[in-house]
């Protein structure tokens, strides 16, 4: 391994360890350390929610950017957060939060609702993708289907009653707030069964890079490669979705990260080093948003720090 590369994967947890440390230190109480119940109750799992998150969106948008062959593909932009959002508005606002989710049930609900309306939007996505040709084209059609998915949820959300809009809206504009530890830790088991997969699926990802006509005259299956992928990006997107609100930009941005810093596109190589950047960011978007004197919602500092990096991206890539 080039000595660049050895250097980054030290550097990069030696990273989430320090913002994760910061993180902790930051809150409604100001850049102090609480009182150990404040601390093990409501910042640990804040801490971990968002780095759970932001690991998850990460591996789920390099492989839809391997995937679908194009730079700026990611659940949030392709429409996949956008079905998944739908399927979690479907669980929170029609079934309600007087109704049989409660306690660990409730996060399963959510996570199933969400992974179905992911799972939907990622077929769409792969019937359109047989038919449609150019990278450009399908990412239109993917920021066309988010729209639509979009409006089913407005929809959903004008015939709700005010005790479930209301916690829908809080939802909606993403936080990292508010998880019981038994939510970070079924946010971590699917983290772990998406990257467990995507990693599985690595060398079928470092095909899907030449396009399907490299992939079927070397003899790998086509169909399992995408269907891996697109499994491993629902799993990892839906549960996001469901615990954190639908968020953007840690999906586009982290590969792109990953890669430069390894200065490779080799999947068993980008995979953990892409985790990381993710975890990585989240966390930043979270200390950025604890840092204020009423929290922001840390949909907005994502798009703070995420939108200057996609502007490089789009200039590094006319």
């Amino acid at each position: 391994m080039p000595k660049s590369s050895s250097s980054s994967l030290l550097f990069l947890p030696l990273a989430l360890l320090l913002l994760a440390g910061a993180d902790l230190l930051t809150g409604d109480s100001g850049f102090c350390f609480p009182d150990p119940v404040l601390f093990w109750k409501l910042r640990v799992p804040r801490m971990l929610t968002a780095a759970a998150a932001g690991a998850s969106l990460a591996v789920a948008g390099l492989q839809m950017q391997s995937l679908f062959r194009n730079p700026l593909a990611d659940p949030h932009i392709m429409g996949v957060s956008a079905g998944a959002g739908t399927g979690a508005a479907v669980a929170t606002l029609l079934l309600g939060s007087g109704s049989i989710l409660t306690g660990l049930f409730s996060g399963l609900t959510l996570v199933a609702s969400a992974f179905l309306g992911a799972a939907l939007a990622s077929l769409l996505i792969l019937l359109a993708a047989t038919r449609i040709q150019r990278a450009t084209t399908l990412l239109i059609f993917g920021v066309m289907l988010g729209f639509v998915f979009s409006a089913v949820t407005s929809i959903l959300a004008y015939s709700a009653d005010k005790e479930s809009l209301k916690a829908f809206y809080s939802w909606s504009a993403g936080s990292f707030v508010g998880n019981r530890p038994e939510d970070v830790v079924l946010m971590v088991l699917f983290l772990l069964t998406g990257t467990g997969l995507a990693y599985f699926n690595h060398r079928g990802l470092d095909i899907a890079l030449f396009g399907d006509e490299y992939a079927a005259l070397s003899g790998a299956r086509v169909d399992r490669i995408r269907s891996k992928a697109l499994i491993s990006s629902c799993l990892l997107t839906g549960a996001v979705t469901a615990f954190c609100g639908p968020l953007g930009f840690v999906g586009i941005v982290s590969p792109h990260i990953a890669r430069t810093l390894l200065r490779s596109s080799v999947h068993r190589k980008v995979i953990p080093a892409t985790l990381l950047v993710g975890a990585g960011l989240s966390v930043a978007a979270d200390l950025l948003s604890q840092a204020f004197p009423i929290p922001l919602p840390v949909g907005s500092t994502l798009a703070l720090i995420g939108i200057p990096i996609i502007l490089w991206i789009l200039v590094r890539h006319p």
